[in-house]
């Protein structure tokens, strides 16, 4: 009974993420999904891709929480939308679903809207299994949490789109193999690409803008495509 309840939750989910991709494809929106574990460094790798992007592209920020607004305050401060989502009022859900961001959608401009970012709830397990109408998912991993998280956590790191590295300025000081933490990564997701950064010190972020500017001008293709 469990197994058709969960099925059946997600089946649901599926139907309005399929609602949300659809609103999101019509207005041309590149849709990012960032999860990762707590403290990963997803926020500051937000907060320096705004400042690449914001003169050129109108950025937009769904972020979720079980509480506190203190990362949507943190990127609000760049002028841009931020939606707060906080799910301890209905349990401390420990991850976003489709209908949540459907409401944040309905919350914000989309018109005036180029990149959404959705910074999920810090966890490498819920979720991975919700698919919220996004583009891409990007997993977050920073050095300081081992080489073996892609082995242990394989669900995120199998549905993701793309591997951020973080805290590459601390590669000198810990006992890591990034070599081997990249090779389990490719273990579990044989076409998952990465890219190593630093958000504290800048270090691969234009790399990571980069990859952001040619898959909004593939979305603007395809989007083009399809409206002809």
């Amino acid at each position: 009974m469990k197994i058709k309840v969960l099925k059946d939750v997600l089946k649901a989910n599926d139907t309005i993420a399929e609602e949300n991709r659809t609103i999101l494809r019509k207005k041309g929106i590149l849709t990012l999904n960032l999860m990762s574990s707590p403290g990963a460094g997803k926020t500051l790798i937000l907060e320096k891709t705004v400042e690449r992007l914001k003169k050129d592209f109108k950025i937009g920020v769904i972020e979720g929480d079980v509480s506190t607004s203190n990362d949507a305050r943190r990127l609000a401060r760049y002028d841009i939308p931020v939606i707060q989502i906080n799910t301890d009022s209905i349990g401390g859900a420990c991850h976003l679903d489709a209908n949540m961001v459907k409401e944040a959608l309905g919350s914000l401009n989309l018109s005036s809207i180029q990149i959404l970012f959705i910074e999920n709830i810090g966890n490498l397990i819920c979720p991975a299994g919700f698919d919220l109408g996004e583009d891409k998912k990007i997993i977050v991993l920073s050095l300081t949490e081992g080489e073996d998280k892609p082995v242990k956590y394989p669900v995120a790191f199998r549905k993701a789109d793309l591997l951020l590295v973080n805290k590459l300025d601390l590669l000198n000081h810990l006992d890591i193999d990034l070599e081997l933490l990249l090779k389990n990564s490719r273990k579990v997701n044989p076409d998952l690409k990465s890219i190593q950064l630093s958000a504290r010190t800048g270090e691969g972020i234009d790399k990571w803008a980069q990859w952001i500017k040619k898959n909004l001008d593939l979305k603007k293709r395809r989007s083009g495509a399809l409206g002809s």
